[in-house]
C-alpha cells in the first residue's frame, strides 16, 4: 500500500439500526477510509433512515438499498462495484474499527494482495483489551488458510472470519465475487480462491477490528442446507487450479470436519422428528461415527452430571 491511498468500506446491513452508527463513524475516523458504502438488505427498521442522515452529512457515505433480502454476499458484490478507492475493506454493521486499524495495515502491506489482522472478540458492551502484540504479518498460504478453519482442531477461530483489506486491481484482474449462494461461510470461498488465483494474504496480530458478539446474531442462524454448501464449496475450488498433495489433503481433512458438524445437526433433527431412519444415515463415514458417538457420549455425560447436582 502506498502512502496517501484510500480504502472504500463496505458494510451489508440487514436490520442494524441498533449497531450501524457506531460502524460507520469508526469507519470515517479513519483517515484512510475514501469511501464508505452501506448496502440495506431489505430491512424491515430504520437502517436505510441512519445511513441516509450520514450521507447528508459527510459526502463519503453512499447508500444502496436491495428491493428484496438476498444475504451479505450480494449486498457487499453491489457495493464493491459502487466504490473506486484502490482497497476495500469489510466491515460487519454488528462491529467496528478501533482507531488506526488501517494505518497499522497499510503500513505493512505494500506488496500485499489481502491483509489481514486477528479479530479482537468482545461481547456487547464489554471495551476491547488493550492492544499488546506486534502486527507482524507473515504471508498465508492456501494449505494453512484450510487447515485454519477447522475449527476447534486447529484454534479458537477460523481462519475464515478474518476481514481483510483486499487489492481493487486484484479484485478486479481476477473477476472476483463473493458466492451469492452462500450465506454461511462466503470469506472462507472467496479468501480460499483468491489465494488459489495466486494472491499473496499477509496475515498478523490485532490492529483494531472489533468483532462483537451479540445475542441473536444473524451468524449463528444458519440451515442444514448453509452448512452443506459451505462443506461442498470445496468442489468449487478444486476447479480453480490442480492441487498438490498437501493442498488436496488439507481440503479433505476440512470436507470432514465440516462433513461431522452438518451430520450432528441432521442427527439433532432426526431425533427431535422421531425418524430413526435418518438418524442412522448421519453415521454414513466412520469419521461422522466416530465423531457423533463422541459428542453423544458428551450429552449423555452432561445431563448425567446435572441429574446428579439435582439430587
Amino acid at each position: 500500500m502506498s502512502a496517501g491511498e484510500k480504502i472504500a468500506v463496505v458494510i451489508a446491513a440487514y436490520n442494524a439500526e441498533p449497531t450501524l452508527d457506531r460502524a460507520i463513524a469508526s469507519a470515517l475516523a479513519q483517515p484512510e477510509t475514501g469511501e464508505v458504502c452501506v448496502v440495506d438488505d431489505a430491512s424491515a427498521d430504520g437502517t436505510a433512515a441512519l445511513v441516509q442522515s450520514w450521507t447528508e452529512r459527510d459526502p463519503r457515505v453512499s447508500l444502496i438499498r436491495q428491493s428484496l433480502n438476498q444475504g451479505p454476499s450480494a449486498a457487499r458484490n453491489a457495493a464493491i462495484a459502487a466504490t473506486h478507492c484502490p482497497w476495500i475493506a469489510i466491515l460487519d454493521a454488528d462491529d467496528y474499527l478501533a482507531p488506526g486499524r488501517f494505518a497499522a495495515l497499510m503500513s505493512k502491506g505494500a506488496e500485499a494482495d489481502l491483509i489481514a489482522d486477528a479479530l479482537i472478540r468482545v461481547f456487547e458492551g464489554q471495551a476491547p483489551p488493550a492492544l499488546t502484540e506486534a502486527f507482524a504479518p507473515q504471508a498465508l498460504s492456501f494449505e494453512a488458510f484450510v487447515i485454519g478453519n477447522l475449527g476447534a482442531q486447529t484454534g479458537a477461530l477460523d481462519l475464515g472470519f478474518l476481514k481483510p483489506v483486499f487489492r481493487r486491481a486484484f479484485w478486479d484482474a481476477h473477476a472476483l465475487s463473493y458466492r451469492t449462494d452462500m450465506r454461511l461461510g462466503e470469506d472462507y470461498e472467496l479468501y480460499a480462491r483468491a489465494l488459489l488465483l495466486g494472491a499473496r494474504f499477509l496475515v498478523g496480530g490485532a490492529t483494531g477490528y472489533i468483532s462483537v458478539e451479540r445475542e441473536g446474531s444473524l451468524s449463528k442462524a444458519h440451515s442444514e442446507a448453509d452448512l452443506e454448501k459451505l462443506r461442498d464449496c470445496d468442489a468449487g475450488l478444486r476447479a480453480v487450479r490442480a492441487l498438490s498433495a498437501s493442498e488436496d489433503r488439507a481440503l479433505r481433512r476440512r470436507w470432514t470436519s465440516m462433513d461431522c458438524r452438518l451430520q450432528w445437526r441432521r442427527l439433532i433433527s432426526a431425533v427431535k422428528t422421531r425418524d430413526f431412519r435418518a438418524a442412522l444415515t448421519t453415521f454414513h463415514t466412520p469419521d461422522a461415527a466416530v465423531y457423533l458417538a463422541a459428542r453423544l457420549g458428551e450429552q449423555v455425560w452432561e445431563r448425567s452430571a446435572a441429574a446428579l447436582r439435582r439430587a
